[in-house]
């Protein structure tokens, strides 16, 4: 499928762009870890000195042989679960930026709005999960407050995308735009860029005159999907390529359709802890191989993405 990318607007969120729950601590929204299972990896291995970019990492890293990776694996295509191992768009990239760095990228599942407090509290190296790049999370700011929650993270930035709006196959409610939300119910992820677009459109709709959307939050997306299938809400807001994705899949295309323009686009960032800037500069060296040598555009090719690539890899540029 293909998408026009809508300019930035004041209210940036979804996990795609900058908003609402963008906390650094414990109990503010995008921090923290769940779930979280050390696999290991194989110590020292001889892959790690032959690699092209191995003496980039951190000794203590190219001596475990594994980045570990925070990762909420339920957003196909992006990331997902397929007989017990982690699939999609982020763990092929991740895996082609193990052979330039000579690790293994070991994903760990998580609850999404959990993930940075994990990084920060050393459970993992690193965040993978279709994670936005926004100042906020840069910065460590608690976006719909405004107020300094913690240190914040770097970010590696490989891919682009916009939020987009998933309703019923056959639009019953005639939704083409945000606008079309105020007064009805939309499913959607918790701690995500699309909690906060929804909460600023809903805001923009009271201002109008007219009702406030009514929001369900959820811990993963496929439970905001089954509402929106079930009919008790009329959308969900999601990544593009995971809207997409669903769109064409579920119920064999039968369940859902993407409806307007993309919202918001922004990059998605590999996130690392801002005292880390040996693993962070490694892996922005990984991703500009990787592009380089065609290995990125193939994956992206793979999982029908190619509109989200980028031609080079910036350190935090998400605004």
């Amino acid at each position: 499928m293909t998408a026009r990318f809508i300019r930035r607007t004041t209210a940036s969120r979804s996990r795609i762009a900058a908003f609402g729950a963008i906390a650094v601590a414990g109990t503010l929204v995008l921090t923290g870890c769940g779930d979280q299972t050390d696999k290991g990896g194989d110590s020292g291995s001889s892959s790690t000195s032959s690699a092209p970019l191995a003496s980039k990492l951190p000794a203590d890293i190219r001596k475990a042989g594994v980045i570990k990776v925070g990762s909420d694996i339920a957003y196909p295509p992006v990331e997902y679960m397929e007989n017990g191992k982690a699939v999609g768009v982020d763990p092929d990239i991740a895996d082609a930026l193990g052979k330039q760095l000579g690790v293994k990228f070991d994903f760990q599942n998580g609850k999404f709005d959990q993930l940075i407090v994990g990084l920060q509290a050393n459970r993992f190296n690193a965040i993978m999960s279709a994670m936005n790049d926004t100042k906020a999370r840069q910065d460590g700011v608690d976006s719909d407050t405004g107020k300094k929650v913690g240190n914040g993270v770097d970010f590696v930035d490989y891919f682009t995308a916009g939020t987009s709006i998933l309703v019923q196959k056959g639009n019953p409610k005639g939704i083409k735009s945000l606008d079309d939300l105020c007064g009805q119910v939309v499913a959607l992820q918790k701690g995500t860029t699309s909690e906060g677009i929804a909460k600023a459109q809903s805001t923009k709709c009271t201002k109008d005159g007219k009702k406030a959307i009514t929001l369900q939050t959820f811990d993963t997306d496929p439970e905001a999907l089954l509402r929106l299938k079930q009919g008790a809400s009329v959308a969900d807001l999601n990544d593009f390529p995971v809207a997409a994705y669903n769109a064409k899949t579920s119920g064999s295309g039968k369940d859902f359709e993407v409806v307007g323009d993309q919202i918001e686009a922004g990059p998605y960032g590999i996130a690392v802890s801002k005292e880390n800037t040996q693993l962070r500069d490694a892996i922005q060296a990984a991703v500009a191989a990787i592009i380089k040598n065609g290995d990125y555009q193939k994956i992206l090719e793979k999982w029908n993405v190619t509109q989200g690539a980028v031609t080079e890899s910036k350190i935090n540029g998400g605004s």
